[in-house]
């Protein structure tokens, strides 16, 4: 049976003595710095050690946010323990492949050439540059959804928004800053989001 996914924001409440109520406290107020999102539950059963990381599906304004994107996914997974797959590679192996599903290629497919035990989708909802009096924003959010190669069933999930707001006296010197940020900003995002994925099984031994 598959096992099920859970939030990653659920606990529970049994009696505890003081002490071990104070270690607990401790416990959840580290772990409370992970963001919200969805786990299955036996996912360090999954033997997950290699992941394709998909094209992105870009929603955003803009274009070239989405291959920074899927660029930012490559590194954070290396330091999770997750060897890098070429991203040319990928997609040359996937080239003019279409499974009829609910995504471009399916996990399964994808499995099967790319000899990967998951496939890791992102969707880039929004990327954008914002500006008012003597301030400017820059908005990056995504989802992203990791799902077996053996029967495409999700294993984890989650979405999160970064927001940066840069200050200024002048619009040349507030635009300059948002430019600065704008990589940083994607790449919070990736790190903020993939902080819920537990590491690879070999990355102990890097």
């Amino acid at each position: 049976m598959g096992g099920e996914l859970q939030k990653g924001s659920e606990s529970m409440v049994k009696k505890f003595h003081p002490l071990s109520l104070i270690l607990m406290l401790i416990f959840v107020a580290g772990c409370s710095t992970k963001i919200p999102h969805a786990l299955v539950t036996d996912f360090g059963k999954r033997g997950v050690k290699l992941i394709a990381v998909m094209p992105d599906k870009n929603v955003s304004a803009d274009a070239t946010s989405g291959v920074m994107l899927r660029a930012k996914l490559i590194e954070a997974l290396y330091f999770k323990g997750y060897p890098r797959i070429p991203l040319r590679a990928i997609d040359e192996k996937l080239s003019g492949i279409s499974a009829g599903s609910e995504v471009a290629v399916s996990p399964q497919v994808a499995g099967e050439i790319l000899k990967t035990d998951a496939a890791l989708y992102a969707t880039l909802h929004e990327s954008r540059r914002g500006s008012g009096f003597l301030y400017a924003s820059t908005v990056v959010e995504a989802e992203f959804e990791l799902r077996g190669a053996k029967n495409g069933e999700i294993m984890w999930r989650v979405r999160h928004r970064e927001v940066f707001r840069n200050y200024g006296f002048s619009s040349h010197a507030i635009e300059l800053k948002s430019s600065k940020v704008y990589e940083q900003a994607i790449g919070d995002c990736v790190n903020r989001a993939l902080e819920t994925l537990p590491d690879s099984p070999d990355a102990g031994g890097k």
